[in-house]
């Protein structure tokens, strides 16, 4: 194999650790310095510019230092896959200071530091791997995020079954119902999609995390790029974690919907909505759960047909019938004894294919908590789709009172009718 050849197989067994993350910048960069690399080329700082991110031939590098910035980053990003996956490599890429191009490196960096004793039980002749310095606080905090992202995922799965044991009669009584009974009898996939919040890092001058932010107008690692590119200011602040967070009812939410789907035969998936295949809305049963505001594009398509709307925040409701709103005190800082109001939002309509589409959400923890309970339990289930009077698609809305993040009880508010059509072909 030639050098070439050897350079660009180096290169894919990069890309495929997916170390470069999702930004397709950052994907662009690495490819148009490899092409650098492979013809001997060092380009300038606008070139990269124009070449790798399509900037014009006006675009100003002494003033926006988006080049810089994510040179930097692309050299952070190969430290980390050879202190990982790529440790055993017998070259490294690396980008000299100053320059915007890939050398080749035939003496690995883990060999130029001193070798660390072997570990308490470990052979003296495995070679000992060393992080290297300046990725390790950063590798540490990546760690521990990716720890407490596990811890959650297990919390949600054990929470899951740990709900008490219905009486068989009611759980049938639930399944058999007019809002369950058509998912739980047709042959498609079911997807539980669970509203997620993207999060990023906000990094000190040595680029290592200092604290996570969470914006809501930035919801995606394409939000942040997008978003950086409007502030050039910002880009070497803010940095992609690769990190998302779901509220605390998800696992409640979970426990309570998982005896009356995991009685039947048939697949059940749980995924988030920053994970969600637009495919899916067409082809499969889809049961949301979560915040109002994690809703993403499933919420544009409801609320096209909806009779309510979002206020100046997430936390506020208003009827577009009778203009009255409906503003949570979740939000709030109450603790101990206060007793606060949340709002709770249930609808259930036809998807575009003959499949079927649930959302139990609501403002807050305590109102998404109740609204699970609510469609899960005969009685409160049994009332609202009394209230529904046989709607083939309706929304109700419900106001919901807890203490100290407890759901105590609710009341049903209003439930209005769906029309499926609209939703799906946004028809007036």
């Amino acid at each position: 194999m030639g050098d070439s050849d050897q350079l660009r197989a180096h290169a894919e067994r990069i890309r495929a650790s997916g170390v470069l993350g999702r930004s397709s910048l950052m994907q662009r960069l690495f490819d148009f310095l490899l092409e650098c690399s492979l013809a001997d080329k060092a380009p300038k700082e606008i070139e990269v510019a124009m070449d790798a991110f399509g900037k014009g031939a006006d675009f100003d590098v002494s003033q926006d230092a988006m080049v810089r910035v994510y040179v930097h980053k692309l050299r952070r990003k190969l430290e980390e896959f050879y202190a990982g996956p790529g440790a055993a490599e017998p070259t490294h890429l690396s980008i000299p200071k100053g320059e915007y191009r890939f050398v080749v490196d035939a003496t690995p960096a883990v060999a130029r530091e001193p070798a660390a004793p072997p570990a308490a039980g470990a052979s003296a002749n495995e070679p000992a791997v060393r992080i290297p310095a300046a990725s390790s606080r950063r590798r540490t905090w990546l760690i521990a995020a990716l720890v407490v992202s596990l811890l959650v995922n297990a919390a949600v799965l054990l929470t899951a079954y740990m709900r008490p044991a219905e009486p068989r009669d009611e759980l049938a009584q639930v399944r058999s119902s007019g809002i369950w009974a058509p998912i739980l009898n047709d042959d498609r996939t079911i997807f539980i999609v669970v509203g997620d919040y993207y999060i990023f890092g906000e990094t000190d001058e040595t680029m290592d995390v200092r604290r996570l932010i969470r914006e809501f107008e930035i919801n995606s690692a394409q939000d942040l790029e997008n978003y950086l590119k409007m502030h050039p200011e910002q880009a070497e602040r803010y940095l992609d974690l690769e990190l998302a967070y779901l509220p605390t009812a998800a696992a409640y939410a979970l426990r309570d919907l998982m005896p009356v789907l995991t009685s039947v035969n048939k697949r059940v998936r749980v995924v988030t909505m920053s994970q969600l295949n637009p495919a899916v809305l067409k082809s499969s049963d889809v049961i949301y759960v979560g915040y109002l505001s994690g809703l993403g594009r499933l919420g544009n398509l409801v609320f096209r047909s909806s009779r309510l709307q979002f206020g100046d925040s997430y936390d506020e409701i208003i009827d577009r019938k009778t203009n009255k709103r409906y503003v949570s005190q979740a939000g709030a800082p109450y603790r101990g004894e206060t007793q606060i109001r949340d709002y709770g939002y249930f609808a259930t309509f036809a998807g575009p294919e003959g499949n079927h589409v649930i959302v139990i959400a609501g403002t807050r923890d305590v109102a998404a908590m109740h609204m699970a309970e609510t469609v899960t339990n005969a009685r409160t289930l049994g009332a609202l789709l009394a209230s529904a009077d046989a709607m083939p698609g309706f929304e109700a809305l419900y106001e919901v009172y807890g203490m100290d993040r407890l759901n105590l009880d609710g009341k049903l508010l209003l439930t209005a009718p769906l029309d499926s059509t609209r939703i799906w072909t946004g028809a007036p």
